[in-house]
């Protein structure tokens, strides 16, 4: 089977997902890369083909561009600017370019990461099956244990349930406005 991968195109992201593609192109399976032209290091570099997409919103060295003032930044401000800055737009130039991707390359199933939220759009439209990948830290939105983002031990009390409620909220705010921005992306399958 030709399989696609997407992934973050950070180092974090990469190293998991370069890892499955290796394991099932070692199990017989065509394996294509597809990333930003900052991701074809970390693909031929685990010897597998790599094919680029939104080479015009994001040419060779705009990664690290983009995500410089991370450095300055600390605790749950990452997270936001991460969301707001730079997910919203990888979305928005991926929904608009994989199809084409897809199609050029024969891709029959793809695996997406799990942070491009809202990706698996493309192949639910075209219907080719699809597998996520989360290799983030989890994120529990019931409220019984702290989300990921906070460095809140675990405790099983009526005031930590509420503190991890309060987190939960803080969390989901930091995600609206990058829900809100893609529900209204036009995207273009094609």
């Amino acid at each position: 089977m030709k399989i696609g991968f997407v992934s973050l195109p950070v180092v974090g992201h990469l190293n998991p997902m370069t890892a499955l593609a290796r394991r099932l192109q070692s199990r017989g399976h065509e394996i294509v890369f597809i990333g930003v032209p900052d991701v074809e290091p970390f693909a031929r570099a685990a010897g597998l083909k790599f094919v680029p997409f939104c080479e015009n919103e994001y040419p060779a060295g705009s990664i690290a561009r983009l995500y410089a003032p991370v450095s300055n930044l600390h605790g749950l401000e990452v997270t936001r600017w991460s969301i707001r800055q730079g997910l919203t737009g990888l979305f928005t130039a991926a929904s608009q370019h994989l199809p084409g991707k897809l199609a050029e390359t024969g891709v029959e199933a793809l695996v997406i990461d799990t942070i491009h939220a809202f990706l698996e759009l493309v192949p639910m439209s075209l219907g080719m099956p699809y597998a996520q990948v989360w290799n983030v830290l989890h994120t529990d939105l019931s409220g019984a244990t702290p989300p990921c983002f906070f460095s809140w031990p675990h405790e099983n009390t009526p005031e930590a349930r509420i503190r991890n409620r309060m987190g939960v909220e803080t969390a989901a705010e930091m995600l609206r406005p990058s829900y809100h921005l893609r529900c209204l992306t036009p995207i273009k399958w094609g």
